[in-house]
């Protein structure tokens, strides 16, 4: 089975350390965890409205970037490299953090609507909706009315391991996901049993 064409790899977050352990920065956490597995570095690029890096990952050529542009216009970010690489959409994998799966689930996905995501509204808006996507499960508050507030808000102790745990697993994945495509990855992921990374 062929391995999948990915060239870039975008975590969605919001800048600033008073965002940087929020359940809404999940993404950015798995850029980092790539970044320094592959020692690779971020820089700051105002004309792609993020930080962007690249990594080489078993002989494979990958882009990272970090949208700093704030969640609600991360498509903005997205789009400017794209045009840079001159990449199509299938070439791209948005990781984000997921309020619809348990917290520390880990799904793999290509195409779909925003779910109420406002990073993924954008990005849909500027780049069309057949990215792959990396759906970090955060778990949901309960409630609505109290979804801003909890995904802006650091998990309890035990939460947040298992957020970080997915995290690190979703990185372990991405040299398969290259190597063997999409099906096998996905089918192990999706069985994955949460736990707290070491």
């Amino acid at each position: 089975m062929p391995g999948l064409d990915l060239k870039l790899i975008v975590g969605l977050g919001n800048p600033g350390p008073e965002h940087a352990d929020t359940r809404h920065n999940a993404g950015f956490w798995l850029v980092d965890s790539l970044a320094a597995r592959w020692r690779g570095s971020l820089r700051a690029h105002s004309r792609y409205h993020g930080e962007v890096g690249r990594i080489d990952v078993d002989g494979r050529e990958l882009w990272l970037l970090k949208p700093t542009t704030y969640m609600n216009r991360s498509g903005l970010a997205i789009r400017a490299l794209m045009d840079y690489v001159r990449l199509q959409p299938a070439q791209i994998l948005v990781a984000h953090d997921e309020l619809d799966l348990p917290v520390g689930a880990v799904r793999l996905k290509q195409g779909g609507g925003a779910g109420g995501h406002n990073g993924l509204k954008d990005s849909i808006a500027h780049v069309g909706d057949a990215f792959w996507r990396l759906r970090l499960g955060i778990g949901h508050p309960g409630n609505r009315a109290e979804v801003i507030d909890y995904v802006l808000r650091r998990a309890p102790a035990a939460e947040e391991a298992l957020i970080r745990g997915a995290v690190e697993a979703a990185a372990d994945a991405i040299p398969r996901v290259l190597a063997d495509g999409a099906e096998k990855v996905m089918n192990s992921l999706h069985r994955r049993e949460p736990a707290p990374a070491n």
